[in-house]
């Protein structure tokens, strides 16, 4: 039985982060194409993703491409257009979320199903692998035993998300951003309305709560459940993080390398989907990088806590709190060290998130830059270490392909060959006068011909088959160096396989016979594809037309459970009378629903 894969997926803003997620250990990763991506802010050039291609390829790395937008009728064939050229410059797959792309005319280029298709439950995941869809990128919330059950039904490639920035509502269902300002969250615009404060209201005016985050929540950290994810049947661990800086990418792509390797190396039946080894300059830290505080976003399995209501900004890393205060300077009780430079942040009494830059640190007193408004035994937070920042912007990783060379003779001179981790091997002959050398040279070839430095390749084991000891000039063993890597990587090029698949048409039914606007149905190609599916009735997107009464958010997060006011995990009732509201501090008003059958919270207009 072949080993499965188990695929490092890294996000790329940009060329530079994609390259560097390659550098510090993905298997691939995902990038924004020129348009019609879901971060719109996070586009790139048909050069640069080309660019990206070529390098991830030589380490056996894959590129997925986002164009996971629900489009308008007249962007469909701009989108074909793309396609094509992202097929013929290489790219390993599509990310899509409009199903109206499987009735153009693609090329065998696979398709990857986007979280944005609300990807939940056995029956839908099979409905996409029967469309042809290669891979479904399944919901945040799912637990490791759903997402077992979906493996069990369903033999597709599944990715998970393990790390990241979460949506409060399941993603591809959320509309609260267009419906306040005309920015679709399915068109790559979302305004981010859950990071905003609010006012908790009754149903008789009483604020409940004042000028809280109260959508916001915790980062995705699962990097302990890794191995629990692999047994439910994940391939492929993505890290969210397309709008993330390169020193994001590096660290978190590093650590969640480490740890995989940990574990691939300990499961006999699992392998890592690409070439390469990678060596850090530095010990990756994921509390170093941008976040929130961190939750393994179990929302079904309480008392996980999963809100920040304090704060949507990055509160970083727990360093201790604050002992005694001075006139200059205050003293922390805590087991990290501060750096001069440090970022430093903390919840004042007004439960408000502030901050400050340190001055000078001497020995556990800190000197800030101007002196905050602080009390004793206030926790601090560091959300900037400037020594570790520093790491990030040097070169911080090399990624080097295993080689074996050997140097044997022939009656003409000397043959050099090369066979990497893949199995991938050249053979370069030389012309020669064979010299006997006065001392012996074993070393000094090996030394010459081992010396890759800048390549992707390093030599793991050297074998000398000579009949003498023969001089070689140092200058000659440098071109057969030169030669060799050449015609290996050339080889390495022309040996990559990319994965075709071609979408057939298809009629299996969909799951459902009615689809709502919850179908996100834009453009006239995705209703075809629903109608020929077996449903009855396509109502057109929320950006298309306004449903009656619609609710604007999905949520598993629910404020009456944060509130303690769960009946059936307290065995409480809320003080207050009900419908909640949550209040903007422009004055706009939502309405709060609980629908508890299903461990869900919705968020309406009034």
């Amino acid at each position: 039985m072949k080993d499965r894969e188990i695929e490092l997926l890294a996000p790329a803003k940009n060329l530079e982060c994609g390259i560097e997620a390659i550098n510090h250990g993905a298997d691939a990763v995902y990038i924004g194409a020129p348009r019609f991506g879901a971060r719109a802010s996070a586009t790139n050039s048909l050069e640069d993703i080309a660019s990206l291609i070529e390098y991830a390829h030589l380490f056996r790395a894959k590129v997925y491409v986002a164009l996971n937008t629900i489009l308008d009728k007249q962007e469909l064939r701009e989108a074909e257009t793309m396609i094509r050229d992202l097929y013929r410059i290489g790219a390993d797959a599509l990310i899509i979320q409009d199903m109206g792309i499987l009735q153009l005319d693609l090329p065998p280029i696979p398709i990857h199903a986007s979280t944005q298709t609300d990807n939940r439950t056995p029956e839908k995941v099979k409905f996409l692998k029967d469309c042809g869809i290669q891979r479904v990128v399944l919901a945040r919330e799912l637990t490791p035993e759903q997402i077992r059950e979906i493996h069990k039904h369903c033999d597709i490639p599944l990715e998970v998300f393990v790390h990241g920035a979460l949506c409060v509502s399941y993603s591809g269902q959320c509309y609260i951003s267009q419906a306040c300002y005309g920015r679709s969250a399915n068109r790559g615009e979302c305004a981010q309305f859950c990071r905003l404060p609010f006012n908790l209201v009754d149903a008789e005016g009483t604020t409940i709560v004042r000028n809280k985050h109260l959508l916001s929540l915790k980062d995705m950290n699962r990097i302990e459940m890794l191995e629990e994810l692999i047994e439910a049947g994940v391939t492929s661990f993505k890290i969210e993080g397309r709008l993330k800086d390169v020193s994001y990418v590096k660290n978190i792509t590093a650590a969640y390398r480490s740890r995989l390797d940990e574990i691939l190396q300990r499961r006999p039946g699992y392998r890592r989907a690409s070439s390469g080894v990678s060596q850090y300059t530095f010990t990756p830290q994921p509390d170093k990088s941008f976040s929130r505080g961190f939750t393994p976003y179990l929302p079904d399995q309480k008392p996980h806590d999963i809100t920040s209501f304090n704060t949507p900004k990055s509160l970083g890393e727990e360093m201790g709190s604050v002992k005694e205060i001075r006139r200059n300077h205050f003293t922390v009780a805590g087991i990290k060290s501060f750096h001069n430079g440090d970022g430093v942040c903390y919840i004042n009494e007004e439960g408000i998130m502030t901050g400050f830059r340190i001055n000078r640190v001497e020995d556990n007193k800190i000197y800030p830059a101007e002196m905050p408004d602080i009390r004793p035994r206030t926790k601090l937070y560091r959300n900037f270490d400037q020594e570790f920042e520093r790491q990030m912007l040097r070169k911080s990783a090399e990624r080097k392909i295993r080689v074996e060379m050997e140097l044997s003779e022939n009656p003409y001179g000397y043959a050099l060959s090369l066979k990497d981790e893949d199995d991938i091997r050249i053979s370069l002959n030389f012309p020669a006068e064979k010299e006997i050398a006065r001392t012996s040279q074993a070393e000094q070839l090996k030394k010459q011909l081992t010396k890759l430095g800048n390549t992707p390749f390093q030599v793991t084991h050297f074998t000398l088959n000579l009949s003498d000891n023969y001089f070689i000039p140092a200058s000659l063993l440098s071109e057969y160096r030169r030669q060799a890597v050449d015609k290996l990587l050339q080889n390495r090029k022309i040996n990559y396989r990319q994965q075709l698949h071609k979408i057939q048409e298809s009629s299996h039914p969909y799951p459902e016979k009615k689809l709502t606007y919850l179908g996100n149905v834009r453009n006239p190609e995705a209703k075809r594809f629903y109608l020929q599916h077996g449903v009855h009735e396509v109502s057109p997107a929320f950006e298309e037309e306004t449903p009656e009464n619609p609710v604007l958010m999905f949520c598993k997060h629910c404020i009456r459970y944060s509130m303690g006011w769960c009946n059936r995990y307290h065995q409480q009732s809320s003080p207050y009378p009900e419908p909640f509201y949550l209040v903007t501090s422009d004055n706009r008003r939502f309405r709060l629903k609980f629908d508890c059958k299903k461990c869900e919270m919705r968020v309406t207009n009034p």
